[in-house]
C-alpha cells in the first residue's frame, strides 16, 4: 500500500472569463465589502422549502469554486454590486494569491496483485503506471481513501475529517453510515451532484439544520442537503463529530 503526495496545476477562472459571464450570461459583478472577495452572481434552480414555499436561490462563482445560497440572503450579506475596474481589481487580486499548484493524496497497491485482486475494491480496475519525483517507478491500482481506511484501522471505525469526506462522498464511490442509522452518499438532484444524508430523525431536523444542512421538499419528502461549495466540508465535520462513522459501504453504480 503506498500513500503518494500528487500536485496538480490548478484550474482558475480568469478574469476574462469571469467577465464573460457577466457580459454573455447574464451575470452580476459583486464584491465583499468585509472580505474584498470577488464573485459573478449566476442564476441557480428555485427550491420549495419545509411549508411548500418555492425559495429563489444565486449561484456565487469564485476563481477556485461556486456555490448556491438563497437569494434573500443576498441583501443582507456583505455582498454589493461594484463597477468593472474595482470587480477586475479584486478578482485579479485573489488570483494573485492562489498557489500554482494543488497539493493531494493518493493511495495505490503495487506489487504481485494477482492473488489478491478479488479482495480489492470494485471501485475501478485501471492500472495506473507513475513516477515519483526520485524517479522511482511504480505500477498499481488506485484506491479510494475510504477502502485504504476499511483495511488498514484496526482500532475501531475509521476516522475521518470533513475535508476528506466531502472528497469521497463526492467522487461517488462511497456512502458513510454514521451512528443512529444515518447515512451520507452522492446523489443527484436539480441537475446536479449533491451530498444527501439518509436516515434522520424527523425530531433531530432542527439541529441538524443549525450544524449546516439544507432542507428541501422533493417529490413532497423532506431531504436534507450537505451545502455545495468549500462550506460543505466544514458541515460535514460538524455532523461526523456528533455522528461518527460506523461503516463504510462501496457504491459500484455510482
Amino acid at each position: 500500500m503506498l500513500t503518494i503526495e500528487r500536485q496538480d496545476r490548478l484550474r482558475v477562472l480568469t478574469l476574462d472569463e469571469a467577465l464573460a459571464m457577466v457580459d454573455e450570461r447574464g451575470g452580476k459583478m459583486l464584491v465583499n465589502a468585509k472580505t474584498g472577495r470577488a464573485a459573478v452572481q449566476r442564476r441557480a434552480r428555485s427550491v420549495t422549502d419545509d411549508d411548500g414555499g418555492v425559495r429563489p436561490r444565486a449561484r456565487l462563482v469564485w476563481p477556485l469554486s461556486d456555490t448556491v445560497v438563497p437569494a434573500e440572503m443576498l441583501p443582507t450579506s456583505h455582498w454589493e454590486p461594484a463597477e468593472r475596474a474595482a470587480f477586475a481589481d479584486a478578482w485579479n487580486a485573489e488570483l494573485a494569491e492562489l498557489p500554482q499548484y494543488d497539493r493531494s493524496t493518493m493511495h495505490m497497491v503495487s506489487g504481485l496483485l494477482l492473488p489478491i485482486w478479488k479482495r480489492l475494491p470494485d471501485e475501478s480496475t485501471r492500472v495506473y503506471r507513475l513516477q515519483t519525483d526520485a524517479g522511482e517507478r511504480v505500477i498499481g491500482r488506485k484506491v479510494s481513501p475510504a477502502w485504504v481506511a476499511s483495511v488498514t484501522n484496526d482500532d475501531g471505525p475509521p476516522q475521518f475529517s470533513g475535508a476528506d469526506a466531502h472528497a469521497m462522498l463526492l467522487a461517488g464511490d462511497v456512502s458513510l453510515h454514521l451512528t443512529e442509522g444515518q447515512s451520507l452518499r452522492r446523489v443527484r438532484a436539480m441537475n446536479d451532484w449533491r451530498i444527501e444524508l439518509a436516515g434522520f430523525n424527523d425530531l433531530g431536523v432542527e439541529r441538524l439544520k443549525a450544524m449546516g444542512l439544507i432542507s428541501e421538499i422533493v417529490s413532497w419528502k423532506l431531504k436534507l442537503y450537505v451545502p455545495t461549495g468549500a462550506v460543505g466540508a466544514d458541515v460535514l465535520g460538524r455532523l461526523l463529530e456528533r455522528f461518527p462513522v460506523e461503516r463504510i459501504a462501496g457504491r459500484k453504480a455510482a
